[in-house]
């Protein structure tokens, strides 16, 4: 669980509320379902025009990487790759075909299937590149509806403000209305700006970083994989994977 997640939004979410009510305002004037309704759904919608239904259901399901992130194992994959080295150093690459079906990541089950078949390391290393260049392709589409989200937003919430101003002068011989007409207007501007900048952003800046730290994993892979089909010796092997740790 990512705690400086949860800490983030309820640091947001505090501020604003207490802010309210420093201000002698009152939390129930900020609770509009009408608003919210506008702006979110507007929002949802503008989304699922721009995308895909893959990419949209992707980008949904990706979501939870924010709260859960997903593994990474820098240190287990550089221990690996260099056991592999120095088996492969001793006894040829032929011994390291018994490694493959004990992995259960496609792609290094691919990139190890490749070594052993004794492919040269430059075109090891183009190959693979191409995969991981689709792959990351992929997830960022993916994490962009949350960017797009975080673009529509604010605009979604301009535009319930104006229906709400709307509703105003179509009531003003009716004081009764003219608050509720005003409360929309105003919420509305508020909730497409905050969950823009306090949700939908934020989510898609942190999605983003993942995924360079997946990429970053699986391109020190690829170089450990070509330090061995090119013959170096395992602990310069091992060395050049450390440089991709921070």
């Amino acid at each position: 669980m990512d705690s400086i997640s949860l800490a983030g939004i309820a640091l947001g979410l505090a501020a604003i509320l207490v802010g309210q009510v420093l201000e002698g305002g009152h939390l129930s004037s900020l609770l509009q379902p009408t608003a919210f309704l506008i702006v979110v759904g507007g929002t949802a919608g503008a989304v699922m025009l721009q995308s895909p239904l893959s990419i949209f259901v992707a980008g949904l399901k990706m979501a939870k990487w924010v709260f859960v992130p997903p593994m990474v194992s820098h240190r287990t994959i550089i221990d690996q790759v260099s056991a592999w080295s120095t088996v492969a150093r001793k006894e040829g690459l032929l011994v390291l075909e018994g490694q493959i079906a004990g992995l259960s990541d496609p792609f290094m089950r691919r990139g190890l299937q490749m070594l052993v078949d004794g492919v040269e390391p430059g075109r090891l290393r183009e190959v693979l590149e191409v995969e991981i260049d689709t792959w990351e392709g992929q997830l960022r589409q993916h994490a962009k509806i949350w960017e797009g989200a975080g673009g529509y937003a604010p605009t979604i919430g301009i535009i319930g403000a104006v229906m709400g101003l709307i509703h105003v002068m179509e009531n003003l011989s009716d004081p009764s209305k003219l608050g509720a007409g005003i409360a929309v207007a105003f919420v509305a501007t508020i909730y497409g700006v905050g969950l823009a900048n306090l949700v939908f952003l934020p989510i898609a800046k942190k999605l983003q970083a993942h995924i360079a730290t997946l990429v970053a994993q699986r391109e020190m892979f690829v170089d450990g994989l070509v330090g061995i089909a090119s013959g170096d010796n395992p602990r310069i092997v091992e060395s050049r994977m450390e440089g991709y740790v921070v």
